[in-house]
């Protein structure tokens, strides 16, 4: 099995150190193909204005100045054309993708790029908190991911469906589980501008979150996470909403 991995923090990030180990974990045919810098927030953005820069770093490992995305279009139309990848790994996140954070996450498109060009994919992000911020708890990911990513190529991914994966912050041993979870949703009066003043007092600002309690409905990712569950998502590319689709047809159909 062929796997490429991929990621939004950047080619030196220690996650993507430990996303090789759980590749290597799984196959001995691992390749990296990760941004030159962090590109976290960047969502599916594309390079279309500048050009692409590839640098090998070593022996099936590549940094390109681009988005997620870019690396994995660059990995199977240029890097790996003798062989397509079985399957995309992308991460190991340094934080949470839960919630909306799915809409900017660049380590959720990364796998979606993967899903577009027909390959199963899978997310992974490892959640810290205040405490662990400075140093993620990656060796949760570490222990649990490759059983479950066995699991999951086992039971098979349906074209047109990634998997997100978040494993919550706590030591391996004390992770409570596995759960399938629906995408959850945040207040968004978290969401906040933070305005500052740089030293010429000249006013700059943050996009920032307000730190309080979240309540995660059930059955969502938000509470597994709470729970020390690992939170395991299947997303769709077609974000079709097929029943309000149904009525504007109804809609529709009375136009003359």
């Amino acid at each position: 099995m062929r796997i490429l991995v991929t990621n939004d923090d950047g080619i030196h990030a220690e996650g993507l150190d430990y996303c090789v180990r759980i590749a290597n974990a799984l196959s001995d045919d691992v390749w990296v193909v990760a941004p030159e810098f962090d590109q976290s927030g960047v969502s599916h953005s594309l390079s279309l204005n500048d050009p692409l820069r590839l640098r090998k770093t070593d022996e099936r490992r590549y940094a390109v100045k681009g988005t997620p995305t870019d690396c994995v279009i660059m990995a199977v139309r240029h890097i790996v054309t003798d062989q397509r990848p079985d399957l995309v790994l992308c991460g190991v996140n340094r934080g949470q993708n839960l919630a909306e954070d799915v809409i900017y996450s660049g380590t959720v498109a990364g796998a979606l790029e993967g899903v577009i060009l027909g390959i199963p994919s899978i997310a992974l992000s490892q959640c810290y908190g205040f405490e662990t911020r400075q140093k993620p708890r990656f060796d949760t990911a570490e222990s649990h991911a490759p059983s479950l990513v066995k699991r999951l190529l086992a039971e098979g991914i349906p074209p047109g469906v990634l998997i997100n994966v978040n494993f919550p912050d706590c030591p391996p041993d004390q992770v409570r589980g596995i759960v399938a979870t629906a995408q959850g949703r945040r207040d968004p009066g978290l969401l906040r501008i933070e305005p500052r003043h740089d030293g010429r007092g000249n006013p700059y600002y943050w996009i920032a979150f307000e730190r309080r309690p979240r309540n995660g409905a059930s059955g969502t990712d938000i509470a597994a996470i709470d729970d020390k569950q690992i939170a395991v998502t299947p997303l769709r590319l077609d974000m079709t909403d097929e029943p309000y689709m149904t009525r504007l047809a109804g809609l529709f159909s009375t136009n003359t």
